[in-house]
């Protein structure tokens, strides 16, 4: 059984940073791709960046794109998302997604098969 767990959501002032972690599990992650996705409220979930886990391929959204930065940890099984210079438009939930057998990152939510339980991110003004 495929598990996504996100964690190092917060609250953190504008100008701030934290890093989310998405811990994998119960597959064979080496050829797949894992996302960073977001919803704020009252809005549709859109594609923050991804991850290629065999050769570390990126791709990121343009509203994040030299502020964010997806790393991978093949050991622990972990993709990072470290958050820089956050702004209050950056408040959302936080998800991490996976796709089996990938080479590239993909960027639509229809694409992902396995999801996490997101995580809350909240920068103040």
């Amino acid at each position: 059984q495929v598990q996504l767990v996100e964690s190092g959501g917060g609250l953190v002032q504008t100008g701030g940073s934290l890093r989310l972690s998405c811990a994998a599990s119960g597959h064979t992650f080496s050829t797949s791709a894992m996302g960073w996705f977001r919803q704020a409220p009252g809005k549709e979930r859109e594609f923050v960046g991804g991850v290629t886990w065999s050769i570390g391929s990126t791709l990121y959204a343009d509203s994040v794109k030299g502020r964010f930065t997806i790393s991978r940890d093949s050991v622990k099984v972990t993709v990072y998302l470290q958050m820089n210079s956050l702004k209050p438009e950056d408040s959302a939930v936080y998800y991490c997604a996976a796709k089996s057998s990938e080479t590239y990152v993909p960027s639509f939510e229809y694409e992902y098969s396995y999801w996490g339980q997101g995580t809350q991110v909240t920068v103040s003004s």
